[in-house]
C-alpha cells in the first residue's frame, strides 16, 4: 500500500482542501494524477502568501491579493478606494484562509479537467 502523499508537501495546506484534492483524484488514473499534481501545485495560491499579499496591500497599494487570486474587479475596487477605506483590507487579513481555499478550490477544478483530457 502506497502512503506517500504528494499533496502534503504544499506549503500550508489544510484539512478541508486535503479532502477536496482527494475526492477530485479519486476517478483519475496515477499518470492523471501525477499530471493533475504539477498542474495544481504550480496554479495553487498558499494562504501565507495571501495573507503576506494582503499585508502589503494594507502598507503599500490596496487590492494586490484579490489581483494575485484572479479578481481583477475586486482588486480594481480595492485600489481605487483605499481598500474600501481599509475595512475590506482588514477583513481580508482575516479571512486569508477562506480566500485562499476558495481560488484553490477553483484551480483544483481545472486542474482536474485538464488531467482528465490529457492534456
Amino acid at each position: 500500500m502506497n502512503t506517500y502523499n504528494p499533496y502534503m508537501s504544499l506549503p500550508g495546506i489544510t484539512t478541508e482542501e486535503l479532502a477536496v484534492l482527494h475526492q477530485a483524484t479519486s476517478s483519475l488514473t496515477d499518470s492523471q494524477k501525477q499530471s493533475f499534481y504539477m498542474i495544481y501545485s504550480s496554479k495553487r495560491k498558499s494562504p501565507q502568501d495571501i495573507l503576506l499579499y494582503t499585508l502589503i496591500g494594507f502598507v503599500l497599494v490596496a487590492g494586490v491579493q484579490r489581483f494575485m487570486v484572479g479578481q481583477t474587479v475586486m482588486g480594481l475596487l480595492y485600489l481605487f478606494t483605499g481598500g474600501f477605506c481599509l475595512i475590506g483590507t482588514i477583513v481580508d487579513l482575516i479571512n486569508h484562509q477562506s480566500i485562499a481555499n476558495e481560488h484553490n478550490q477553483k484551480m483544483a477544478y481545472e486542474s482536474f479537467n485538464i488531467a482528465k483530457m490529457g492534456l
